[in-house]
């Protein structure tokens, strides 16, 4: 049975789409919308290129992701990566540790190759399953760091305590390293050991970023819209409350000043 109770949730439901409708279709229309620039994203070009001009491969470390958001998510970002390097004919190595995921990640990485014309280049040893235990597939991955002399390493997709490991190990063989992951906790040590970290939201908003999809683009400005909204709203309910919370203390105030002068004037009257 479907609740009318609060038709604000509906109204507030109604902007957000709006929202994310108008900002899409502005996109399709050829309209330059404005994302500010994210450093750990921009740099991925320039991480490319130092790979190619020292000779040595990449690494591209999903985590412990698997097929869900944050694996498709960082999917998204390897493909886009691997483009790059094609144009290079610079070496991606992908070490996974899903079953499912590296299916995908060999299929994404075969159609980025064929995309940049150059099918030839992919080499399916590369896209590499190692084990789906946590700290064996990090042994693993730092065993290939320092086998294959890596110059650049991409760490984006679901990480815990292996996150720390691998970035330190990155350094040790002096490989520029960029890291993005959701979670929160493993960000700090990202921070400590890479030269360029993506924070929070700027995670999911890679695909945009990097593609400038119009409809990508349009969504993801669109959500900023919403949020915004969604911001003004909180405020707005803060200073109701508290303006209600003042004037109920205020009122509270006058009736105990009342009860106080007729107590005092009922034992000290004043004289005439």
């Amino acid at each position: 049975m479907t609740d009318f109770a609060n038709p604000a949730a509906y109204v507030v439901e109604g902007l957000l789409v709006f929202f994310i409708l108008w900002k899409i279709f502005s996109a399709r229309r050829g309209q330059d919308l404005f994302i500010r620039r994210i450093p750990g994203l921009s740099v991925l070009d320039e991480a490319v290129g130092r790979a190619t001009e020292m000779g040595r491969p990449m690494l591209y470390a999903p985590g412990m992701s698997g097929l869900d958001i944050v694996g498709l998510q960082s999917m998204s970002i390897m493909s886009h990566i691997i483009k790059r390097a094609a144009n290079y004919s610079t070496r991606v190595i992908v070490p996974l540790c899903d079953p499912v995921l590296y299916t995908v990640a060999e299929e994404v990485a075969k159609d980025a190759y064929a995309t940049q014309g150059v099918p030839e280049l992919f080499i399916p040893e590369d896209i590499r399953y190692l084990t789906n235990q946590q700290f064996a597939w990090a042994s693993g991955v730092v065993g290939i760091q320092h086998r294959e002399k890596i110059a650049t390493a991409f760490y984006f997709g679901a990480y815990a305590a292996e996150a720390l490991i691998l970035a330190e190990n990155g350094q040790m063989v002096g490989a520029i390293q960029v890291a993005g992951t959701p979670s929160i906790i493993q960000i700090p040590f990202f921070l400590a050991a890479c030269d360029y970290t993506i924070i929070g939201d700027e995670y999911y908003a890679a695909s945009a970023y990097l593609s400038r999809e119009p409809t990508l683009l349009g969504s993801l400005v669109g959500q900023d819209y919403g949020k915004l909204l969604m911001i003004g709203l909180v405020l707005i309910g803060v200073v109701g409350v508290t303006l209600v919370a003042l004037q109920t203390r205020f009122h509270a105030l006058a009736g105990v000043n009342h009860v106080f002068n007729e107590y005092f004037l009922k034992y000290f009257p004043r004289s005439t």
